[in-house]
């Protein structure tokens, strides 16, 4: 059985990556090849590349001019599912995806077996900004994606609820991020500061509904007469920096919150050990590939219930789990504030949780365990069968 990772924009040639579904992606495929895995990582790029990656897994990208998802895949894809994917497993990932969709439609008529991994939750929350597409969408073609699926793959079980409450009765699975031991710092390195004035960290993408951050502003304003905390925000923009910016000008935070660009030369460990508390306070969260940063980082984390990492952060005891709410998130900080003395210990419990449980090879092996159930009974299910 031969294992087919799609991620339209995977990139086949800039070496580690440093956005989270193409981490995601570069980990798993990893892992798995530790694991004995044949595994190519399939995408669609300016032109036909072929790549052996330092970790043992092949990339294949396909010349396609539509760089955006379109229901146009790569003429060359095409002819490499015709010829290539036979006895194979393939994990499509991206959530309201037209690429996804078109590829799910040429794996039916091959008889091949598909896994959806969206890498995020369908949580009301995500319907909820540009409704008038995703609803539509939704009912013309992702559930029907979703419905002849052999499987779900979720970065956290939970998840599946949301599935369930749309009428979506596939078979799920959960895998979830990990870490690379080489991306580990020794305990030794990690310093804690002695300041009275505790410093709050946002490491993402600027996208104020999807990440909370209008939400986040609010609460922290709500604490700033009784604490001397200081919140810093840092990510790519994703069109909402200067209305962010706006916000914490008229809660008259100007001197406590302080807004970053990205730092793409840093590793995500190296930025977050610079402050006390990691902050994700998001509507909607897959996982959080910079929560399990600040946990490696021997930070406490203030959390959304919604993020896939949450159960690993209650589990660990690491930090403080919110609703994406106003009151939840102030409640939260203040709770915080409160077991100041605790804060080293407590990051230090969730660094070890992470080491010990979440680290690529583990969490692969699972997956593999259970794709290759998924493949035989997939297999044995299609034996004789025309598929339309």
């Amino acid at each position: 059985m031969k294992l087919f990772l799609y991620l339209k924009h995977f990139p086949p040639q800039d070496g580690r990556p440093n956005e989270g579904a193409t981490k995601f992606v570069h980990g798993l495929a990893s892992g798995l090849t530790t694991c004995g895995a044949e595994v190519i990582v399939l995408c669609e790029g300016v032109e036909r590349v072929s790549v052996q990656t330092p970790e043992g897994y092949q990339v294949e990208c396909f010349a396609n001019p539509k760089s955006q998802p379109s229901f146009n895949l790569a003429p060359a894809l095409k002819d490499y599912a015709a010829t290539h994917m036979q006895d194979s497993l393939v994990i499509l990932n991206g959530m309201f995806h037209l690429s996804v969709y078109a590829l799910s439609r040429l794996l039916r008529q091959y008889q091949v077996p598909y896994i959806v991994s969206p890498l995020d939750p369908y949580h009301p929350s995500i319907f909820s900004k540009n409704a008038n597409l995703k609803w539509p969408y939704w009912y013309l073609l992702e559930q029907r994606l979703l419905k002849q699926a052999t499987a779900i793959q979720l970065l956290d079980i939970r998840h599946t609820e949301w599935l369930r409450r749309l009428g979506i009765k596939t078979s799920t699975i959960a895998t979830p991020c990990g870490y690379f031991q080489q991306d580990v710092h020794p305990e030794s390195t990690l310093k804690y500061r002695e300041s009275d004035n505790p410093t709050l960290f946002f490491l993402g993408r600027l996208d104020a509904y999807n990440k909370g951050l209008d939400i986040l502003l609010e609460a922290f304003s709500q604490i700033k007469k009784i604490s001397n905390a200081q919140l810093v925000i840092q990510g790519p923009d994703w069109g909402d920096r200067k209305q962010l910016e706006a916000q914490a000008n008229q809660l008259g935070l100007s001197s406590q919150v302080t807004f970053l660009d990205p730092d793409f030369d840093a590793s995500p460990s190296t930025l977050i050990a610079n402050y006390d508390v990691f902050c994700i306070p998001s509507r909607f969260e897959g996982f959080s590939q910079s929560a399990l940063e600040a946990m490696l980082s021997g930070r406490v984390l203030l959390i959304s219930e919604i993020a896939g990492i949450t159960p690993f952060v209650k589990a660990s005891n690491c930090g403080i789990v919110v609703k994406p709410e106003v009151t939840s998130i102030k409640s939260g900080f203040l709770e915080l504030l409160e077991r100041r003395s605790e804060w080293k210990e407590m990051g230090l419990r969730g660094r070890q949780y992470v080491l010990e449980n979440l680290d690529w090879k583990t969490i692969a092996l699972q997956a593999l365990k259970q794709y290759k159930q998924i493949y035989s009974s997939a297999h044995k299910a299609t034996q004789g069968k025309i598929v339309v």
